[in-house]
């Protein structure tokens, strides 16, 4: 077992101004760093970072966010070009930082996406760990609420772990992809990632409801109705809108429109609580809903589908053909290698050139070296 797994319970849990400012001193001297974050957003309406984890390779620190005014002494070595700042899965865990603190991670290297590149399959952490290292993470506390305070020795010890032995994995992981020349692979798709941002919801809120895209007509008016309506209750109850009401009974009830509590009662999903604390407001969302004018009435936006020639279905069922072939010679998962819509907007270019294939957007460098000229000659001969 790893020396920093073995002490990962008993770090230095940072609460103070003057405290932060000597720990991010030390973190500013090291060549590498590891961070990890935990947030509440099963638990809140708004999500916020919690705790932030980070981890040298002498020593662990949780740092408590909501004991802080601010993480400002974290920008200089999170953004410093000098330091590695390695993490595991990080997409969510930067864009939260940047909409929390306004901070910025520059040099980063991602374990999962190092993981990815070496063909693991099993790419998360606990997995990873234990087949490295022999380590059981125990992911009791995955779900739990990091608001609350103050945190239990348990809690503590769960959180240091997901950081206290990444820098060990970090140095495998990193001689294995420069041995294989994917380094750079790893490197570029770091630099994206750190590009990340949360986006904020704009629009009706029916266009993020998963199962709305079937609605018309006053469905869907009735379906908005009824969204807004658990999204202000979710607000008042500071809960995920999801623990309010699923978004699958909302549909349901969108769908057949109950009339009455009772009627209200016998769909799946209603427990007597949420129609003692909702019901009436489910109701009234309904009848405005149906009172919307047919000249109001939301339409989900379309993309019309432009009919799929014969030749594109030809250059795509040739281009998943080598993806398959290529995959099994470079031993990664056919996604990582080329993802689908990398594929599609290949195939629907409109020329087989291989100048015209790299300025599609979202392409990466490395494709681009590792096989635009392969993909061209398969444009070529459909």
């Amino acid at each position: 077992m790893s020396p920093f797994h073995r002490q990962a319970g008993t770090c230095e849990i940072i609460t103070s101004a003057p405290r932060l400012a000597e720990v991010a001193a030390l973190l500013s001297r090291q060549t590498e760093i590891a961070v990890d974050m935990e947030m509440d957003s099963l638990h809140h309406y708004r999500e916020k970072v919690c705790l932030v984890q980070v981890s040298t390779r002498q020593q662990s620190w949780l740092i408590d966010p909501l004991s802080l005014s601010t993480l400002e002494p974290l920008a200089a070595p999170l953004a410093n070009p000098e330091i590695i700042v390695v993490m595991h899965g990080s997409d969510y865990d930067i864009r939260s930082l940047h909409r929390d603190y306004g901070i910025e991670v520059t040099n980063l290297f991602d374990t999962m996406i190092a993981a990815r590149f070496l063909g693991i399959t099993e790419f998360g952490l606990a997995a990873l760990l234990k087949a490295r290292f022999g380590i059981e993470l125990d992911k009791k506390y995955q779900k739990a609420d990091w608001s609350k305070r103050p945190l239990s020795r348990e809690m503590c010890a769960y959180a240091a772990a997901d950081t206290s032995d990444l820098l060990p994995l970090y140095d495998q992981f990193r001689a294995e992809l420069e041995q294989r020349g994917r380094l750079v692979w790893l490197l570029e798709e770091g630099r994206a990632v750190c590009q990340a941002r949360v986006t904020e919801k704009d629009g009706p809120l029916f266009l993020y409801c998963k199962g709305a895209g079937k609605l018309r007509g006053h469905t869907l008016a009735v379906l908005e109705e009824l969204l807004q309506m658990r999204d202000h209750q979710a607000e008042l109850l500071d809960r995920p809108p999801f623990k309010v009401l699923s978004a699958d009974t909302l549909i349901d009830i969108a769908e057949n429109r109950p009339q009455t509590l009772y009627e209200l009662s016998l769909f799946k999903g209603m427990t007597p609580g949420q129609l003692q604390r909702h019901g009436d407001g489910i109701l009234a969302a309904i009848e405005r809903g149906m009172a919307t004018p047919e000249s109001s009435l939301p339409r989900f936006p379309r993309t019309l589908k432009k009919e799929v020639l014969e030749r594109v279905k030809e250059r795509l069922k040739n281009l998943k053909a080598w993806r398959e072939r290529c995959s099994r010679e470079l031993g990664l998962d056919p996604g990582v290698l080329a993802p689908n819509w990398l594929l599609e907007a290949v195939a629907d270019t409109e020329s087989a050139a291989q100048e015209e294939l790299e300025t599609i957007p979202g392409m990466r460098d490395w494709q681009k070296q590792l096989y635009s000229g392969e993909m061209a000659r398969i444009l070529a001969m459909a």
